[in-house]
């Protein structure tokens, strides 16, 4: 049976068989057109029947390259730059002859020192997108890449002479006042607001006067890493320390342009690395960057400290899941000697349990 749409929902669907000279040359079909309108299923039909076809003729076209599959990706600046070494070493490639494996095997050629954790954050992702994007959109090859394992991780580090996944140590209380006695205004209440909420540097610093709520206590934090804006609430005392502060104008280092108005006075997430460095120093503490400040101190302080459920602290922070901030973020304070300790502890001691032996020589 010849491809025929059907609606399901409020998308098109085609069911059937793509024929040429009356027989079947691919198929069954059963797939989403993702087209709200027949008009739309109907195109992606035709497109669909061209490709195939032509594929049936000539066979598979050498031109479904990775250098192809790039030309229908909308990659960001960030993913552009990731990608530029990529296609260097792989271009030429058909998506088919690309595995997983040999996606891994790029790391150690194009970052001989960087972790594991890297190649596949700036090699392996943006590579899969750009492959599984031309999948979606041309139905080449899908591909699916298993992460590296612990013994790769394990014996990078060491051909590199550096540990990847060094353990965090979060900011608690007696370190932020620390460094708030020592920080000036906007600072000071950076680093408070980003220790009660959990907001992320990049949400901090761009928070603008009309993202917060005074008579609610609520600010509103942007978008990020998956989670969509929203309006979280601070504490009364954390609303009057951001109204106290009177926004600044920020500098773009590139353009040289001045940018909106910023309560905390910062244009970037990376520009309040040199001036808390300033700070710890002057206080007498050690410098901790904004994450172990912000947000592994707020899960340490309530979980660990506090004894707040997981859930709950999940929830605040705006985790979807609690086992994730429970694996990274959770950070363990109790001291290795003290635990070694409770082994060697004179425990006091209950009357010995009588055995038929004790029993008898207590009668003689």
């Amino acid at each position: 049976m010849p491809l025929q749409i059907y609606k399901r929902g409020r998308v098109y669907w085609a069911k059937g068989w793509i024929e040429y000279n009356g027989r079947p040359i691919a198929g069954p079909y059963r797939r989403s057109t993702k087209a709200s309108t027949e008009e739309g299923a109907r195109d992606w039909i035709n497109h669909e029947t061209e490709r195939q076809i032509r594929r049936y003729v000539v066979g598979d076209e050498p031109s479904n390259t990775f250098s192809d599959a790039i030309m229908l990706y909308n990659a960001s600046p960030k993913a552009a730059k990731q990608l530029i070494p990529i296609v260097e070493a792989i271009g030429d490639l058909s998506l088919g002859a690309i595995s997983g494996a040999l996606l891994k095997s790029l790391g150690p050629k194009l970052k001989p020192k960087a972790s594991t954790d890297t190649w596949w954050r700036e090699i392996v992702t943006p590579a899969s997108a750009v492959i599984n994007n031309a999948h979606e959109l041309e139905g080449t090859p899908l591909i699916r890449v298993k992460p590296y394992d612990k013994f790769e991780r394990i014996a990078q580090d060491k051909r590199r002479g550096k540990l990847s996944r060094v353990e965090r140590t979060p900011a608690d209380k007696e370190w932020i006042e620390a460094f708030c006695r020592a920080a000036d205004p906007y600072n000071a209440a950076l680093v408070r607001f980003m220790f009660e909420t959990a907001a992320r540097i990049d949400q901090a610093v761009s928070l603008e006067p009309d993202d917060l709520r005074p008579h609610e206590n609520k600010a509103r934090v942007k978008a990020q890493k998956g989670h969509s804006e929203s309006w979280i609430t601070v504490s009364p005392q954390m609303m009057d320390e951001l109204l106290a502060l009177p926004p600044k104008r920020p500098k773009n280092r590139k353009t040289g342009k001045l940018m909106k108005a910023r309560i905390f006075g910062y244009g970037s997430s990376t520009g309040y690395n040199t001036r808390w460095k300033t700070i710890c120093k002057r206080a007498g503490i050690p410098y901790l960057s904004a994450h172990p400040a912000g947000r592994h101190g707020f899960f340490t302080e309530l979980v660990v400290r506090q004894g707040v459920d997981p859930v709950t602290a999940a929830k605040a922070g705006r985790w979807s899941d609690p086992n994730l901030p429970m694996r990274i973020y959770a950070h363990a304070e109790t001291d290795e000697a003290d635990i070694r300790a409770r082994f060697r502890t004179n425990h006091v001691q209950n009357d010995a349990v009588q055995t038929p032996n004790s029993k008898k020589s207590q009668k003689e």
